[in-house]
């Protein structure tokens, strides 16, 4: 099905190419509105070759997994087996956790808990974590870690904060976030993602692959170029281990079901409206930001529509955007290249066009 008016149909595959020329490898761009859906795409899948990117491949979405965590946790509020102002601590009695950490402060970032891929301070101190970027997480990217092994690194480093005093986007809060989950449970997060959302949305692409290093599905490569002395190198990092971000940051998926679960979520189909409310409600302290219970809200000047994008340590990014009914959505799986450019330079302004492009 193809939205029917051909300027968006060119202003659509205009901004995804608008990726590519600032630098991106490879972008594949779903948008579902009134009139239908649009899939385009932009780039090569592979360095050296010329094939565009699959339509519709798997690919690491990062941190998009947040919102399927969250999802999830809200669902157990709703059937009353949590409360979302309740303490963690006495479901997972083995962590030792601060009894003043609630359920909504794992989801909004407010519960203090270092981040185990390292935390950096606004006056420019950085306090390391397991690599989860430059050269050390390059070479020693399929290494697996256990969810326990990354709490236990978080919690023997000092908390950024006392318990819902601040706001720091922390991976740590999703990964206890789905121990929580199988706590209360008493089954894998795999299983509880499976019949919570995977089947009754007949998502075909997603899983939480566990510490297996590759993308089984048909899929575009990714890279990561670092310094390396004097010199830079790109490296395909399409084999890693997800393990490192598990449930914070490690899921794959493809467009498709992105569209289908953020099209669910926001439509009521996933969880009462109620918490679908507070899901959607910014907490103060995140600032400009505007996040919430695992979405972000953005005012576009004619709409609020809700986002949380993603990326994995290195070589693959998502996007997944929905105005507040689901009836209108945006989903994409960008691969990175081996330009000399700065992406946190060229991103934001390409996705500020990207973005116009579909909901103004």
């Amino acid at each position: 099905m193809s939205i029917q008016t051909p300027s968006v149909h060119s202003t659509l595959q205009q901004a995804a190419q608008e990726f590519i020329d600032a630098g991106f490898g490879g972008l594949e761009l779903r948008v579902h509105d009134e009139h239908g859906e649009w899939v385009g795409t932009a780039g090569i899948r592979e360095l050296g070759r010329t094939e565009a990117p699959p339509v519709n491949g798997q690919f690491r979405v990062g941190s998009v997994t947040k919102t399927f965590v969250s999802t999830m946790v809200l669902q157990l509020v709703a059937e009353g087996k949590l409360e979302l102002d309740g303490a963690v601590a006495g479901h997972l009695t083995r962590f030792g956790l601060d009894p003043r950490i609630t359920v909504r402060m794992l989801l909004d970032h407010t519960s203090g808990l270092f981040n185990y891929t390292g935390e950096y301070y606004p006056d420019g101190t950085v306090v390391a974590g397991f690599p989860a970027t430059g050269e050390e997480w390059a070479d020693n990217r399929l290494q697996g870690y256990t969810p326990d092994e990354l709490v236990e690194f978080a919690l023997a480093k000092p908390a950024r904060f006392e318990p819902g005093a601040e706001w720091s986007y922390s991976n740590t809060n999703y990964t206890v976030a789905a121990l929580l989950i199988e706590a209360v449970t008493g089954r894998s997060f795999v299983e509880e993602l499976t019949e919570r959302i995977v089947e009754p949305l007949g998502l075909t692409g997603t899983v939480e692959p566990g510490d297996r290093t590759d993308i089984p599905g048909p899929h575009s490569h990714g890279y990561f170029r670092y310094q390396d002395g004097d010199n830079w190198k790109v490296v395909d990092v399409t084999e890693q281990n997800p393990s490192l971000l598990f449930a914070a940051g490690s899921m794959l998926s493809t467009t498709q079901d992105l569209q289908r679960f953020m099209s669910a979520l926001q439509g009521g189909k996933l969880v009462p409206a109620e918490l679908l409310s507070q899901m959607r409600t910014p907490q103060p302290k995140s600032g400009p930001l505007n996040y919430g219970l695992g979405l972000f809200a953005q005012d576009t000047g004619s709409e609020t529509i809700y986002h949380h994008n993603g990326s994995a340590p290195g070589g693959y990014g998502a996007l997944m955007y929905s105005n507040a009914d689901g009836t209108k959505t945006l989903t994409a799986a960008i691969t990175m290249g081996d330009a000399d450019v700065d992406l946190l330079q060229i991103f934001p302004p390409a996705l500020d066009r990207l973005v116009k492009a579909v909901f103004n």
